[in-house]
């Protein structure tokens, strides 16, 4: 596995993220939009309208389920990818891809939390790279 396909490896779960928080997104558009029956309070139609709200709330349904999988996703992503770099043997390196990957810091406030120099860091993780595998 090369360096690029590594850090693609890495990034999965900041893309697992992303992806949670579009359908959390979603999900707060729906709930204050004026025409859904959720942003009304309680949920129940008001006025005298007949519609049926049935398919409105199987789609808010699924959208849910498919936030919870996505978290859970999210989750596992998140175990896997830090039991990985837990296995590299320098600390320090781990420390660098953890910060990067999972909480993902920018180069200058890696740097500057580690009190490093930024092109020292960079450097630290390209070896944490190197050290780095995917079992």
């Amino acid at each position: 596995m090369n360096n690029e396909e590594k850090k693609q490896y890495l990034r999965r779960y900041q893309e697992a993220k992303k992806r949670a928080k579009r359908i959390q997104e979603e999900i707060d558009a729906l709930r204050s939009s004026e025409t859904s029956p959720v942003g009304l309070g309680d949920g129940l139609p008001h006025g005298s309208g007949t519609s049926d709200l049935s398919g409105y709330a199987a789609r808010w349904d699924e959208l849910v389920r498919e936030l919870e999988a996505e978290k859970e996703m999210q989750m596992v992503t998140y175990r896997e990818i830090r039991q990985q770099i837990g296995m590299v043997p320098d600390p320090t390196e781990q420390e660098i891809l953890s910060r990067r990957y999972l909480l993902e810091q920018r180069w200058e406030k890696i740097s500057v939390e580690m009190n490093y120099d930024y092109r020292y860091v960079l450097k630290l993780h390209g070896k944490a790279l190197l050290h780095f595998e995917v079992v």
